[in-house]
């Protein structure tokens, strides 16, 4: 029986580039999920009878958001659900199941790399028939009916097995539960040479992949292990769990530093890896060397080619604009085109849909590539593993003739977090008052060249995001980024890229922070953080 619920509006579900999030007693309010489900419904046309995916990373409160979009989906007229199995899927296997299985769209449940519990972050967002993250006048639309929706549409359908492999009939529509890991791993043994990474194992090669308990364990025991000979144990920490084992599921020098550490032990794998909340996050590590995702993509993409799914070249790459220019080099030595984007993955969608690009990648640790239209940590993961096979050589030999071919781009991301939004956005104001002076002007032993507001002339759909970041640009590709971040649910973040090129060879060898110890200086002299904020140092440095 389908019914409709009279409700009212909340006045905060505005979905961000990542989707809604919230703390989980927000969305435990009464018809919260509803309400937001049946908006997301509500801005979409043409989806009567058609398939809707639906998985998440495992987070508290995922199974019974879950059952609720089962049954929304029932009462507006969908025609199947294809779920996987428990509730389970990672974010670029969610938007392979879509593209597979051209499915109308589907609804991920996670809040990314953030926390997970009872008292902590709940995330729902939408992503279209291609696979990608719904794009902005989608958001808008579910954001402006929000606003005003006073009923939604439910079957009453009473609990669905989720945990079953197989169909089962709910009113007039079929739930199809599915294994999470067996499309997505198909889709790999395409795109890399298993039998060379195979024989990399067998030789002896050491490698540890911290899934965080997320999701992305039960993919890496499956793909690391059982078919490509890993040893066991190689995946760690590989069951999902609701609170993520307590732990921050995010892959950086934070919240993975027993990694880090063991890495640069006397006894360290060859290789280290980790991923995030819902597996589109990677952290690379070799033994001895940390591999910033700037670097990481700028790599990847120059040794791409030594993958099967890429030996054709690339058609492009493309990166966020905080990113480090890193990969700029390698896109002019490669003789394809280079593509600057506002951070958010939906921006690449345009292009690799138009064929402009391959391979992207954001400096917060999402790399992807045109086989699904979300960053994928695990294929990261594996790319390097094929590099490493193919190339025969250490992580740190690799990353040195990297740095020695193309030059070195020192780069460190520092966050400044939970600061008063108020206080965050007198900041950037500040900031953007003094554009029109800067260029000339000398701080800290450097001169500005530039300073903009970058915005984004999308080259597809010719569509224009301003208001996307403050670049303070200084001779030499050097460069500071401003930029607050709308991922957490408390406060604001303050994100500070400082970047620099050093093109000689002798200078690779500085440690990260006193190489950009000028540019830090200048930063906080440029927007007045410490004046601002009352911070003297970063919560986070990446």
């Amino acid at each position: 029986m389908i019914k409709e619920v009279a409700t009212t509006p909340y006045d905060d579900q505005k979905p961000g580039t990542s989707g809604l999030r919230k703390k989980v007693p927000v969305f435990q309010q009464e018809h919260y999920a509803e309400n937001f489900i049946q908006s997301v419904f509500d801005s979409l046309e043409g989806f009567e009878g058609k398939t809707l995916v639906v998985g998440g990373d495992g987070r508290f409160f995922n199974r019974e958001v879950i059952q609720k979009v089962i049954a929304l989906a029932a009462g507006n007229g969908f025609g199947r659900v294809i779920v996987g199995r428990g509730g389970i899927l990672s974010t670029p296997a969610a938007s392979n199941i879509i593209r597979k299985y051209k499915a109308f769209g589907g609804l991920i449940l996670s809040a990314s790399h953030n926390p997970g519990g009872p008292h902590e972050d709940f995330g729902i967002k939408y992503n279209i028939g291609n696979g990608g993250p719904a794009p902005e006048k989608i958001t808008d639309a579910i954001f402006a009916r929000s606003k005003v929706i006073d009923r939604f549409r439910i079957a009453d359908l009473g609990a669905i097995d989720i945990d079953t492999l197989g169909e089962t009939r709910a009113g007039d529509m079929i739930v199809q539960v599915i294994d999470p890991v067996t499309d997505y791993a198909a889709l790999m043994e395409t795109l890399f040479d298993f039998d060379a990474i195979r024989a990399l194992f067998r030789s002896g090669f050491r490698m540890a992949f911290d899934a965080m308990h997320a999701v992305t364990g039960p993919y890496a025991k499956e793909i690391l292990e059982n078919r490509l000979g890993a040893p066991d144990g190689t995946a760690r920490n590989f069951v999902p769990l609701p609170d993520f084992g307590g732990h921050h599921p995010d892959p950086n020098l934070v919240h993975a530093k027993d990694l880090y550490d063991e890495m640069m032990g006397p006894d360290a794998p060859d290789f280290g890896a980790a991923s995030d909340g819902d597996g589109d996050r990677n952290l690379i590590i070799g033994r001895g060397i940390f591999v910033t995702p700037s670097d990481s993509l700028a790599i990847l993409a120059a040794n791409a080619h030594l993958a099967p799914g890429y030996k054709q070249g690339l058609k492009g790459i493309a990166r966020s604009m905080p990113t480090s220019c890193a990969a700029d080099r390698v896109a002019e030595k490669l003789g394809i085109g280079m593509y600057e984007t506002p951070t958010g993955w939906k921006f690449f969608g345009n292009l690799l849909d138009a064929g402009l690009a391959t391979i992207c990648g954001e400096e917060s640790a999402g790399t992807g590539s045109d086989h699904v239209r979300e960053k994928d940590g695990l294929w990261a993961v594996l790319l390097w593993l094929n590099v490493l096979a193919s190339r025969g050589k250490s992580v740190e030999e690799i990353v040195a003739g990297h740095w020695a071919e193309f030059g070195r781009n020192y780069y460190s991301r520092h966050d400044y977090e939970e600061i008063d939004s108020e206080v965050a956005n007198r900041l950037m104001e500040g900031l953007r008052a003094k554009l029109p002076n800067l260029a000339g002007t000398e701080v800290s032993g450097r001169k500005i060249v530039a300073a903009d507001d970058f915005a984004y002339h999308d080259p597809v759909d010719e569509s224009v995001s301003r208001n996307q970041g403050i670049r303070i640009l200084f001779g030499g590709g050097s460069r500071v980024v401003f930029r607050l971040s709308g991922t957490g649910t408390s406060g604001a973040t303050l994100r500070v890229y400082i970047e620099r090129y050093e093109p000689e060879r002798a200078q690779h060898r500085l440690e990260t922070q006193e190489a950009l110890g000028d540019l830090i200086a200048a930063a906080d002299a440029i927007a007045g953080i410490r004046a601002h904020t009352g911070r003297s140092k970063p919560s986070v440095i990446t």
